[in-house]
């Protein structure tokens, strides 16, 4: 049986994904043509870990789609040294793509089984470390920081995350909204986040973050 040619399909995700679909910072281009997404996943479906589709991991989680992470990664235009929160590290993806363009990481899962994959699979990385805790509390521990992703779709930001942000520092995130899946970035002003959506893309949903339902009688 043939190996697969993982350097192949990295280009090929590159090529056929990310630059026909106005991913354009060179820096995370860059990242994703050389991080092998490859060893985020479980051995058994290392053969599509490329895929323009999410990777089941465990628990019920998922690696996020390729595209959709390079959208929110493209929309926060890290720079070297910044300091960047990760929510939904899962198994480190998203991560090592940040630490490679530079940025010191702070990653927060709240699977324990997934951080642990996360610390294994970032062990060479640096500027990167990774904490067990609630998604939706984000990690306040290391704020404030300059960029937050939240690498999957959510309700809504909530404060504690928007709390541990920068006055002026830039969030990206996935917003669930009636079924439908969309990538929107924003800045801190005023004590608060304020999100415009810039897709509709799958985008894997994260746990915790289901916004509070009205009371009714």
């Amino acid at each position: 049986m043939t190996e697969p040619n993982f350097e192949s399909m990295r280009r090929a995700m590159v090529s056929n994904q990310l630059r026909t679909n106005a991913v354009t910072d060179p820096e995370i281009v860059s990242a994703m043509g050389e991080v092998a997404r490859e060893q985020f996943v479980p051995a058994d479906r290392a053969e599509i870990a490329y895929l323009d589709k999410p990777v089941p991991l465990a628990a019920g989680r998922a690696l996020n789609v390729p595209l959709a992470t390079a959208r929110l990664l493209d929309a926060l235009a890290v720079q070297k040294g910044e300091k960047v929160l990760v929510v939904g590290a899962a198994t480190g993806y998203s991560a090592a793509l940040l630490g490679h363009v530079g940025a010191n990481v702070v990653a927060v899962e709240e699977d324990a089984v997934l951080a642990e994959a996360a610390r294994k699979a970032l062990s060479d990385v640096a500027g990167v470390k990774v904490e067990t805790g609630p998604l939706a509390q984000g990690w306040a521990a290391g704020a404030p920081y300059d960029a937050v992703l939240i690498d999957g779709a959510v309700d809504h930001v909530p404060q504690a995350i928007s709390d541990q942000l920068k006055d002026g520092g830039r969030i990206a995130a996935g917003l669930a909204e009636r079924g439908v899946t969309r990538l929107a970035s924003g800045r801190k002003a005023k004590g608060g986040v304020t999100l415009t959506a810039f897709v509709d893309s799958e985008t894997i949903a994260l746990p915790g973050f289901e916004a509070p339902k009205a009371f009714a009688f």
